[in-house]
């Protein structure tokens, strides 16, 4: 998979990140030679790999069941607090179904919605949590 820094800067690169691809590539400005994720990956970090994926086209299939990869890797935090809320893995599973051309695009929408759901009740719950534990601190 490739990318080039014109890529790059047009998807709004964070500005110190995408300056440190620079140097270490020993380049002043963008161009559109191409760059290997591999190479971002060794230069800037899994952080910045994963976010110039936006930057890559071709190759959709690979980069969600990727994502999916990421998303199952840590769906145990969420199962670990909320272990009735199923949302996180169905779309998980529908997006790796959308991805091998198993599942519609609308099947796929309703997934993240319900997950996406899921993620704003699980953070209200945990800012919920810590406003009544700062509250009590001072009580």
């Amino acid at each position: 998979m490739i990318t080039t820094l014109n890529k790059l800067k047009a998807h709004d690169a964070c500005e110190p990140r995408y300056k440190h691809l620079l140097q270490c590539l020993g380049k002043t400005q963008a161009d559109d030679e191409p760059i290997s994720i591999r190479e971002i990956l060794l230069h800037n970090g899994i952080q910045d790999t994963i976010w110039a994926l936006r930057t890559v086209e071709g190759h959709d299939k690979e980069i969600r069941l990727f994502a999916c990869d990421c998303a199952e890797s840590v769906l145990h935090i969420f199962e670990a607090e909320y272990p009735n809320d199923d949302r996180p893995r169905k779309a998980i599973e529908v997006s790796r179904k959308y991805a091998n051309g198993e599942a519609s695009i609308d099947e796929l929408n309703a997934a993240w919605d319900a997950a996406g759901a899921a993620a704003w009740a699980a953070a209200g719950a945990a800012a919920w949590e810590k406003q009544n534990e700062l509250l009590f601190k001072y009580i």
